[in-house]
């Protein structure tokens, strides 16, 4: 959906100016001939709506760094809902992904844009998101996959939507070691069942949990997920469609018609 821009013009009784902001752009509108709507995820702000006036003409400043999955640093002012890009600042680092790992890239700014309300600010998980980017410009095929589930962790970890990992959700009896559980979307982690296609060990869900706390470096998390990425991969998937409420995303729709193709 589009969102609505009549209002942009307003005047603002107190205009609020930010500059030197850490972001990303995670999708992009049309909003005239010449003008674009952007969604930004930023480290102190989070998701946040701008208009960018003039960024579609060949002479903007804008028109070769406003692209998805590259660092930004931008300065934006007003109090509208929608609000005014000022400035914006590539900071290099990496290149564009392409592939597989453009895909990923795109597949994980929709889970931001599903999953994330605009102004409600979560700069560890912007810190995860950087990390993951990074990992997907690195076109190592082996950090793909892995990236992408230490990502969802801490996407639905710091959103709330995780359950905690260190207990049975429904009971809170702590976990057993060797016993397998797994995590539902109704009902969040609990002792696994015979008709469970996949499922984790306690000890393996505890060492999960351990590398989700606020002051756990995101390779921790990373390296966590390591040998466990197929079972990982269908609790995680069933979660996210439960919470964004679809059978399947678009991104992942698109890639399995390239591989049809």
């Amino acid at each position: 959906m589009r969102p609505a821009v009549g209002f942009i013009g307003t005047p603002a009784v107190a205009t609020k100016r930010i500059s030197d902001e850490p972001a990303y752009v995670l999708h992009r509108y049309d909003w005239s001939e010449s003008s674009l709507i952007l969604e930004v995820f930023t480290r102190s702000y989070g998701r946040i709506a701008l208009v960018a006036r003039g960024a579609k003409k060949p002479s903007s400043n804008f028109r070769p760094i406003l692209l998805p999955l590259q660092p930004l640093h931008i300065a934006f002012g007003g109090d509208a809902e929608i609000r005014m890009l000022r400035s914006a600042e590539w900071q290099g680092g990496h290149v564009m992904p392409t592939g597989d790992a453009l895909l990923s890239g795109y597949y994980l700014n929709e889970l931001l844009m599903r999953l994330l309300a605009r102004d409600d600010p979560h700069p560890v998980l912007f810190d995860a998101y950087a990390a993951t980017v990074q990992l997907l410009a690195s076109q190592n095929i082996d950090t793909l996959e892995v990236a992408l589930r230490a990502f969802e962790l801490r996407l639905l970890q710091g959103i709330g939507l995780l359950p905690a990992l260190d207990a049975q959700t429904a009971t809170l009896a702590p976990l057993e070691p060797q016993t397998p559980y797994v995590l539902v979307a109704e009902a969040g982690l609990r002792e696994a069942h015979d008709d469970d296609r996949a499922s984790l060990q306690g000890r393996q869900w505890l060492d999960l949990q351990d590398t989700l706390k606020d002051d756990a470096p995101f390779t921790d998390t990373v390296q966590a997920c390591v040998n466990h990425l197929p079972a990982l991969k269908t609790q995680l998937r069933s979660l996210l469609h439960y919470h964004c409420d679809v059978k399947v995303f678009k991104t992942r729709q698109m890639m399995i018609d390239l591989q049809a193709f």
